[in-house]
């Protein structure tokens, strides 16, 4: 069956000519944050987000339809951006932190990113899921092709270690 089309201009659109703006404005900038959360550099989160976003838009018939498209985007970003960096390991040794300027964050969220970056990923990467883009048990499962019963085990060992670390800093 084929996919209606909607007249725009005189021009013939594909299916849903808003629908991938819409789900753009309403996902783009959660994913980012999660993104940026997990991979711990803002930059390359930005690039991730821009590199998934594009690729949805690509199959957004398929993508659309899909039980959750921002999770599908948080692991393409994710995917991207791990090919990304294990290519840049290889070729060069990764630069300083401190010799890219940026402004300084309030000492509480600095606490929480440095207790978030001592996780391992495959931690930070359910964490992100479930608190912040805010999916179920089963929507992060499939997000990060694991099972239920491993996104429970994660989060709560990564939360434990979060809450050692934040409150040993008092």
């Amino acid at each position: 069956m084929a996919l209606p089309t909607v007249m725009i201009d005189d021009t013939v659109a594909g299916p849903e000519p808003d629908g991938f703006e819409a789900f753009y404005r309403a996902n783009a900038d959660r994913v980012h944050r999660a993104l940026a959360v997990t991979l711990r550099r803002d930059d390359l989160a930005a690039e991730a987000v821009a590199e998934a976003m594009s690729r949805a838009y690509a199959r957004w018939p398929t993508v659309s339809r899909l039980e959750n498209p921002a999770g599908w985007v948080f692991r393409v970003g994710l995917n991207w951006a791990t090919s990304w960096w294990r290519k840049v390991r290889r070729e060069r040794p990764p630069a300083e932190d401190a010799a890219r300027p940026y402004l300084r964050p309030p000492d509480t969220v600095v606490a929480a990113r440095d207790a978030l970056a001592k996780l391992p990923e495959a931690q930070r990467a359910v964490i992100t899921c479930r608190v912040l883009l805010d999916l179920t048990t089963a929507e992060t499962a499939t997000a990060l092709r694991i099972s239920e019963g491993t996104v429970k085990s994660r989060l709560s060992r990564g939360l434990a270690t979060l809450r050692h670390e934040l409150n040993s800093e008092d």
